[in-house]
């Protein structure tokens, strides 16, 4: 049986390295996990000019990294995360109008 802390910290690392090349335009290898490959489909699904993208790229990592260090085994994808900001902003917006 795999020890599911090293799991998620190879996880973290594969994940680490993956938002690296990709934030620095420069992906050079060919072989990839699936949830790799579901994550790149899933970020160049998401209509978001590429200044944006960046942003929240890198926030992105930033929420995966802690996931991933709380005991999580896979990282979310980035369309739910943009989804959980969305819907933070919504309730955000609810408690200013009701007050």
């Amino acid at each position: 049986m795999t020890d599911p802390t090293f799991h998620s910290e190879a996880t973290l690392t594969r994940f680490n390295r993956l938002m690296t090349e990709l934030l620095r335009a420069s992906i050079h290898r060919n072989t990839f996990s699936r949830w790799e490959i579901d994550i790149l489909l899933d970020i160049q699904a998401c209509p978001l000019s590429d200044s944006s993208k960046r942003v929240f790229l890198k926030r992105y990592q930033r929420a995966v990294q802690r996931r991933l260090l709380n005991g999580h085994t896979a990282p979310l994808l980035f369309s739910e995360y943009l989804e959980t900001l969305r819907q933070r902003r919504e309730v955000r917006k609810r408690a200013l109008e009701a007050a």
